[in-house]
């Protein structure tokens, strides 16, 4: 259970590196066994599985395949691997020169050989003069391990060179692959937190947008329920302060609502809203057209329109007249006696977003005497 748990905790990119690290050092096992079964002492057995060995270690402490990024084995594992092969190599050539016999001679070049091979799967890939190392060791193999055998020696080089350039395009290629598999992976963790952001946005629009008219009604039916008290109206202001409590339990429930993401919104509500809290603000609402004639796609829209814009006039004008328009083509509220710049707190860009999204334009224009707000869309 726990080794299928830390499989599944691995991200994707993690289990191909670690896929194919155990698939280079599968194929270095491989090829060890059937170096080991050519070989005919047992002295160069143990070599070549030395050589292997090391070869392991070599390939264990690349970067490109580290299962988690910039862990890898200790630092002194490559170089020690390194020298370990480069050792059997050379003791290979040594040998040879030394053999009084063809058994130590054979053994001795299989060694010799081995080491390059291994060298060629598991460290000179991943060198910085790659190319160059290989023509180096295809042409100094022959002198070293064949130094008795011209013609050996020119087929061992052809043979070596011909695996190397193998090799190293595998190997580029499997470290090719992981690099896109990282991309890919950087890529989904770039979106996944493009798609938190965008979510954080959209919750904070929408809790400006609920929460702001609410908020804007508390506020202005509050002062009203002041003015009442002190001009001595006790009754009305009474009644203004259980709309403030009205409003502020309906507030609540639409923020409660909406944290659990439903939006739901609608247009004749939102006007019947938007006539009450302009009124109490001394602010005449007319009403021009029907909520029947906006199309059914642009209803919601529509509504949440009405809300901001009507938020607009209470924070940011001494509006005493306001004209809400609805029509097939798009709608409009005009008001009057604005102050100041509307500015980008006001909420009109996440309402334009909102537009944006369903296919509809928003249109601002202040004049001296007045504030638009223009809204077109497709008549469907």
């Amino acid at each position: 259970m726990r080794a299928t748990a830390w499989w599944h905790d691995l991200s994707g990119s993690a289990k191909f590196r670690l896929y194919s690290r155990v698939t280079f050092q599968a194929a270095i096992v491989v090829l060890v066994v059937a170096l080991a079964i050519a070989a005919d002492s047992v002295w160069s057995v143990l070599a070549i599985v030395i050589g292997g060995i090391a070869a392991m270690g070599a390939v264990e402490a690349q970067p490109d395949f580290a299962t988690v990024p910039g862990v890898v084995a200790r630092p002194w594992t490559l170089p020690v691997a390194t020298a370990t092969l480069i050792a059997l190599w050379v003791s290979s050539g040594i040998v040879v020169r030394l053999a009084t016999d063809e058994a130590t001679d054979d053994g001795a070049r299989t060694v010799g050989v081995s080491a390059a091979l291994l060298a060629l799967f598991s460290v000179i890939p991943f060198a910085r003069h790659k190319w160059w190392i290989l023509v180096g060791l295809s042409a100094a193999t022959p002198l070293v391990v064949f130094a008795k055998s011209l013609s050996l020696g020119l087929e061992g080089a052809a043979t070596l060179l011909l695996t190397g350039v193998f090799a190293i395009v595998l190997t580029r290629l499997t470290v090719w692959g992981l690099g896109v598999v990282d991309e890919l992976e950087r890529a989904k963790g770039v979106e996944a937190q493009l798609q938190v952001a965008e979510e954080r946005l959209r919750f904070s629009r929408d809790l400006h947008d609920v929460v702001g008219r609410g908020f804007s009604a508390v506020a202005v039916k509050s002062e009203l329920a002041v003015a009442l008290s002190r001009a001595g109206d006790t009754d009305r202001a009474v009644a203004e302060m259980e709309e403030v409590r009205t409003l502020a339990v309906e507030s609540m429930g639409q923020m409660r609502t909406l944290v659990r993401g439903y939006r739901n919104i609608d247009l004749r509500g939102e006007v019947a809203g938007a006539r009450s809290l302009l009124s109490a603000a001394g602010c005449e609402l007319v009403v021009e057209g029907d909520a029947a004639k906006v199309p059914t796609a642009f209803h919601e829209v529509a509504a949440w329109v009405v809300r901001e814009g009507t938020t607009n006039i209470v924070e940011h004008s001494a509006a005493t007249r306001a004209t809400l328009t609805l029509g097939g083509s798009g709608m409009s509220l005009r008001n009057d006696r604005p102050q100041g710049t509307i500015g980008e707190r006001s909420g009109l860009r996440g309402l334009e977003e909102r537009l944006a999204a369903v296919g509809a334009t928003l249109g601002i224009a202040t004049t001296a005497d007045g504030f638009i707000l223009e809204i077109h869309w497709e008549n469907q």
